[in-house]
């Protein structure tokens, strides 16, 4: 089998592997959509930002709120999932 060149940049990704890196740089449209994420699954967007104990709090209030009141709860947590991945950009920008 004939293999092409690689370019340069696949060049320099092509580790021990033959594989890219997964860590590729976090952009500004990754945080945007995880406040978007927040609107629809915010125990998700919890999880996202790193904080994986919290989230499964949450997600276990989350769903018998959801289901007791109608959904009148939901912006609360919305909230919530928006101050907390302000907070984790915010740490982030300090390191």
């Amino acid at each position: 089998m004939h293999q092409r060149p690689l370019c340069a940049t696949c060049r320099k990704w092509r580790g021990l592997s033959g594989f890219p890196p997964l860590d590729f740089p976090k952009t500004a449209y990754l945080s945007a959509m995880n406040y978007l994420l927040a609107i629809l699954l915010p125990p998700l967007s919890i999880l996202l930002t790193g904080r994986v104990i919290l989230a499964i709090l949450v997600f276990l209030i989350w769903i018998p709120a959801l289901i007791f009141s109608g959904g009148l709860t939901h912006p609360m947590f919305i909230l919530l999932a928006w101050f907390l991945i302000f907070h984790a950009r915010e740490d982030r920008r300090h390191r």
